[in-house]
């Protein structure tokens, strides 16, 4: 596929289950409605990479850590399911937090 077909379909409409058409665009681009995900996603790397610096962690900080890329998984996840409903013509705000263990089997 050449790049002005790919950038054509990205740009495409789509359809809401209610037949409202919608700009893939205004279905995802919604930073200002996801502003406190962003900002916990934003925290919890900062915090991470804190983390990281420190070179070799301590029992605690290798715990730590593990708790932060845990929480991490779920916001990302979060952060999707809201963007998808939005997509399909439903409220973000039926989103919710996955379990731990949930999200973990979603990665590879």
């Amino acid at each position: 596929m050449n790049r002005e077909a790919a950038t054509t379909r990205r740009k495409a409409s789509l359809k809401t289950p209610t037949g409202r058409k919608i700009d893939r665009g205004e279905a995802v681009a919604k930073p200002e409605k996801d502003a406190s995900v962003f900002a916990h996603i934003e925290a919890l790397v900062a915090e991470e990479h804190r983390l990281f610096a420190h070179g070799e962690l301590s029992d605690e900080q290798q715990k730590r850590l593990g708790e932060v890329q845990i929480e991490l998984d779920r916001y990302w996840d979060l952060l999707r399911q809201r963007r998808a409903l939005r997509e399909y013509g439903r409220d973000p705000s039926e989103a919710h937090e996955r379990d731990a263990d949930t999200v973990k089997k979603y990665l590879g």
